[in-house]
């Protein structure tokens, strides 16, 4: 007997070849075969990301640690600035200082892999680390003994910063002979001092940016190069030396105003700081459940920001704009925490720290050098008749170095702004604290769709 599929009748219609009916199987004429539907629908795969391309700039290594100098043999003098034209820069590029910088600050970045804060006991700590921790307390103190001048409302840098740095001068030999206790001789001591007064900011300027941090981690290198510091002391030196130092800077920052020193505006990664984000990605590198798009979540940054280097700085990066969210005011920011895991970020900010901190002109230029950190042998020798003092002189900008009319060098940038040298950039975090006086501390704006 054949079925109504092959003969072309249907169970419930009488007609051949009419349309079937909706959820009927297709009415057939005799001998046709049912057609292989599965060579008609389209095949469904899932949806690939597409691939980023592989980033051509290798990562970083990490350079040994070069042997420490035998301070018998060293002739200690005041640092001073020896980049002071593009040749100064490419020859510092390729000395062996560079290498040592390098190898310290990375060395610095590996020994608190996948560490936490609150890893670093205060029993663990060794007497020159707690010394140091004592100056950073006192430095906090200064602050909050020079209260900042009623400006008006000016988000402006605040004149009296230049009263604390002051002050900070004015202590800089007590600290030291108070930790050092006579071990070294005076000129070693304002050798490695002349980095921590510059670490604080640039008291013409009232500004701070990443080569005043970058100057801290310098004064911390010399006491290593002098054996005050060991490598054993290297996971305190970020954990407890370096993150005290960063609550003091924002202290420091929200009182007098800061200005940012070179700001890549709202497209760069931070206004003020970098190696928060280099040392809290090597935290955070295999870290079980804290992934990079973590820094959206609020309370992970409430609960885990002070045991984390990383996640701390987003959330005070949050807390000092006028308007919320990562991908508004920190797009940067937003951008790196696509990353798949910890460990492209910490590879990326090693590409970042060599590009944009030791091969930018700009931030260089004010780098100093001595016998503990020396210069290259045929760079330019600054000329104290002709050259202002790194703490008064004015605002640089980049590329090109020209001789002004009272005969002083400085860096200009070939394009943007032409007057000399740039425009001040009012500090970001002081819209807020405006803000916060006027009591509009809940006022965040948000961005429509966001």
């Amino acid at each position: 007997m054949e079925s109504s599929a092959t003969t072309g009748r249907s169970n419930t219609g009488t007609g051949q070849g009419s349309p079937a009916a909706p959820g009927q199987q297709p009415i057939l004429k005799a001998g046709q075969a049912i057609p292989n539907l599965r060579d008609r629908i389209p095949k469904l795969e899932p949806r690939r990301r597409k691939q980023e391309p592989p980033n051509p700039t290798p990562v970083p290594e990490t350079p040994a640690l070069p042997p420490r100098p035998d301070p018998s043999t060293l002739e200690f003098r005041t640092p001073v600035r020896r980049i002071l034209l593009r040749k100064d820069h490419e020859l510092f590029l390729a000395s062996p200082s560079y290498n040592l910088i390098l190898s310290f600050v990375f060395s610095l970045s590996e020994s608190v892999a996948d560490t936490p804060i609150s890893a670093i006991k205060d029993s663990d700590l060794s007497e020159p680390v707690k010394a140091i921790l004592r100056i950073l307390d006192e430095a906090e103190a200064l602050c909050k003994e020079s209260p900042p001048d009623d400006q008006g409302g000016s988000r402006f840098g605040n004149k009296t910063f230049r009263l604390f740095l002051d002050k900070v001068k004015q202590r800089g030999q007590q600290w030291h002979a108070a930790f050092l206790g006579g071990k070294l001789p005076d000129a070693a001591v304002t050798e490695a001092s002349a980095y921590l007064n510059q670490s604080f900011g640039n008291r013409t300027r009232i500004d701070y940016g990443s080569g005043h941090e970058l100057n801290f981690i310098m004064w911390l290198l010399c006491l290593y190069q002098l054996s005050v510091l060991e490598q054993s002391d290297f996971k305190a030196v970020v954990l407890r030396i370096f993150a005290r130092y960063l609550e003091v800077m924002r202290l420091i920052q929200m009182t007098y105003y800061l200005e940012p020193a070179g700001s890549h505006g709202v497209w760069g990664l931070d206004d003020y700081q970098f190696l928060p984000f280099l040392f809290g990605a090597s935290q955070l590198l295999h870290h079980h459940f804290i992934t990079p798009r973590a820094i959206h979540q609020e309370l992970t940054l409430e609960e885990f920001g002070h045991d984390f280097l990383y996640l701390g700085q987003v959330a005070f990066v949050n807390s000092t704009k006028t308007v919320k969210g990562l991908r508004w005011h920190s797009p940067m920011l937003d951008d790196i925490s696509s990353a798949k895991n910890w460990e492209k970020i910490e590879g990326g900010m090693r590409r970042m720290f060599v590009s944009e901190v030791l091969k930018k002109l700009p931030v260089m230029q004010h780098f100093m050098f001595g016998s503990l950190i020396p210069a290259a042998e045929g760079m330019s020798e600054q000329d104290p008749n002709a050259l202002g003092s790194e703490e008064n002189e004015e605002e640089d900008g980049e590329v090109e170095v020209y001789d002004d009319s009272d005969g002083k060098r400085h860096v200009h940038q070939p394009t943007g702004w032409g007057d000399c040298c740039g425009i001040k950039v009012p500090s970001s975090l002081a819209a807020a604290e405006e803000m916060r006086k006027r009591g509009q501390v809940e006022s965040l704006r948000r961005i429509p769709f966001d």
